[in-house]
């Protein structure tokens, strides 16, 4: 294939994933990680961007660089999903405009132990992981269904398939994330609506800061960010990686004990602390 032919594909790819389930893409968690390299990508397709994130200052500079570098409309929602507040202005994003994709990329997790953890925290990380997530799906859903068309991107874990000590919250978490995935993709198939759950293992981001935890092979954002959104519309459930590919299927013939007890000493491994702050 040639120079020219090549691109010539690329821009038919970029205008088909738009075209599909466009006009409107919303990205939670997009100021940072995952999030913000799906933004990017859905940019150089030629969504228009709802983007949604605590920090208004990051959100509004990712908005100018993808207005200047791909002509498409962004707008910054700055809203803490961990409040009502916040939640209730994506809501109110999703009930006035367009929105064709939705992508919930906005988590974050914890690492030690749960007893020696900070009660506020974790209860944040139930909000932001489930009930935002809930309130994000059922409300774009809605809407979708009313034009039979739309897709809806969910961030599950290499960590969800069983409990993990000295993660075992946030590992529940990304449980509750996978199986409300794999109940919707049936359910909203009926109304012409695609499902998509990505289970990456982990990713170089602020994420692994904000959870005191050392990442050995990690993935960039980029890359997990790029095949996810090559992923939507073809398949229900991927995962991103190497390192998550082979943990998924090295551990899928054990006992679900055995299983909770490697992947609680690779857990143990990579937390800088037994102890929150």
């Amino acid at each position: 294939m040639n120079a020219l032919q090549h691109a010539s594909q690329s821009v038919t790819q970029k205008s088909d994933l738009a075209r599909r389930f466009g006009p409107w893409a919303l990205v939670t968690g997009a100021s940072d990680g995952i999030g913000l390299e799906i933004a990017r990508i859905l940019a150089q397709r030629g969504f228009s961007l709802l983007l949604v994130a605590r920090r208004r200052d990051r959100l509004d500079a990712l908005c100018s660089e993808l207005h200047s570098a791909h002509n498409v409309t962004c707008k910054a929602i700055e809203a803490d999903l961990a409040t009502e507040e916040g939640n209730a202005l994506v809501s109110q994003a999703l009930a006035t405009h367009e929105v064709g994709l939705f992508v919930a990329a906005a988590g974050f997790g914890t690492s030690g132990l749960f007893a020696s953890s900070d009660l506020r925290t974790e209860l944040d990380m139930l909000q932001v992981n489930c009930a935002a997530v809930l309130r994000g799906v059922y409300d774009a859903a809605s809407h979708m269904r009313q034009r039979k068309s739309g897709a809806i991107v969910l961030f599950s874990s290499v960590v969800a398939f069983h409990g993990v000590a000295r993660s075992a919250h946030y590992a529940a978490t990304k449980a509750w994330v996978q199986s409300l995935g794999e109940g919707l993709r049936i359910e909203l198939a009926l109304h012409g609506i695609d499902v998509l759950i990505s289970a990456p293992g982990p990713v170089n981001t602020g994420f692994a800061r904000r959870a005191h935890m050392q990442m050995g092979k990690a993935l960039s954002p980029n890359v997990v960010a790029l095949r996810t959104v090559n992923a939507i519309g073809k398949t229900g459930f991927i995962r991103p990686g190497g390192l998550s590919k082979l943990l998924g299927w090295s551990l899928a013939t054990l006992p679900r004990a055995l299983r909770v007890r490697l992947m609680s000493q690779i857990m143990k491994g990579m937390a800088r602390s037994d102890h929150q702050t």
